[in-house]
């Protein structure tokens, strides 16, 4: 959180735990990593008095929702499966922008809807940061997802996403979140290539930020054998052999 707000941008592809709220876990969620970086954020972080988080994996992100419920610094925006886990309707209460999909829901749907959505969002209140919660498992024939979205549905979803935070000047954090095939860590690797390719991160993506005293820290994914970093801007994917 502190490294987006520093340089403009962070990725971590081992966060994401969106099920589980300050007091109970849930969903494959042992922690709320997303609740404690706004609340550190917040609380030690100079210039941080509203975030937003679109949640954009294929479950109802009801943990982070539970937290929030009540604080108004903390814009919601949820694009979600309707039919699956966790139908958690008091934590509905919280979201601000609620897009409920259908079983099966392909990309021209789904793209047009979350851009549509996340440039109403960030009309409607501009935050500091924009939390990121890029969930894979919208991958068609991921087991839990029960969506319908292509490999490059989800390139472009990302693409999406960090034009609204550049075009606005917004610090954008991302957390990878759900994604339950094995095929799922290319794709995050390809979409995060694009996104450089696209001068969304990386170098051209700092300019007029300042520069970052945190460091770039390793973040494993122990499913899929893939590890990310970054150094001076630039990323960097390695795959491991996971066998």
């Amino acid at each position: 959180g502190k490294l987006a707000m520093d340089r403009g941008w962070a990725i971590n592809v081992g966060g994401g735990f969106h099920h589980c709220s300050s007091d109970k876990g849930g969903g494959f969620c042992a922690y709320a990593d997303i609740t404690l970086a706004i609340k550190f954020l917040f609380e030690r972080v100079e210039g941080v008095a509203r975030a937003t988080i679109i949640d954009l994996d294929a479950h109802q992100g009801n943990g982070h929702e539970r937290d929030f419920l009540e604080d108004r610094r903390v814009y919601i925006m949820d694009v979600y499966n309707r039919h699956i886990y966790p139908g958690d309707g008091y934590a509905k209460r919280a979201i601000k922008r609620k897009v409920e999909l259908e079983w099966g829901t392909e990309d021209m749907e789904y793209l047009q809807k979350v851009e549509l959505h996340s440039e109403g969002a960030l009309n409607e209140i501009r935050p500091d940061i924009i939390i990121y919660n890029a969930g894979t498992d919208i991958l068609d024939g991921d087991p839990l997802g029960g969506l319908a979205i292509s490999p490059q549905g989800i390139i472009k979803r990302d693409e999406i996403i960090f034009r609204a935070a550049r075009r606005r000047g917004i610090p954008i954090l991302m957390v990878t979140s759900g994604g339950y095939q094995k095929k799922t860590a290319r794709i995050i690797a390809d979409s995060i290539l694009n996104l450089h390719r696209q001068g969304l991160i990386g170098e051209e993506a700092v300019e007029g930020v300042g520069p970052s005293h945190v460091p770039l820290m390793m973040s494993k994914s122990v499913s899929s054998g893939a590890t990310f970093s970054g150094s001076n801007g630039l990323v960097v994917w390695t795959e491991i052999d996971s066998g």
